[in-house]
């Protein structure tokens, strides 16, 4: 997937479940970054470089094989796939808008 598909996928994920994470998630790809602020309804998802609670760095096909659950986040994470940095609790309530 490039960047316009996954912001158009995690923006239809965000909008299902609208507060559930009560922050901000940026996540950084290759060719560039989907931010989400789920602090706001409904939920903001664009492609802004800003701050964010938790940021986390992993390849478009890393995120492909999550959303399409041939991986898991603990497997990316655990093989050096997907780093996270800032507050892990938000990225431990990613599975309720991914899940």
């Amino acid at each position: 997937m490039n960047l316009n598909e996954i912001t158009k996928r995690v923006n239809e994920l965000a909008q299902k479940s609208p507060g559930d994470m009560e922050s901000i998630v940026k996540f950084v790809f290759d060719d560039g970054c989907v931010r989400v602020d789920d602090t706001v309804t409904p939920p903001d998802v664009s492609n802004k470089n800003e701050d964010a609670h938790c940021t986390i760095t992993l390849s478009n096909e890393t995120f492909t094989q999550l959303l399409n659950k041939e991986t898991s986040s603990m497997n990316a994470f655990m093989s050096g796939k997907m780093k996270i940095d800032g507050d892990m609790t938000v990225a431990m309530k990613l599975s309720s808008i991914f899940g």
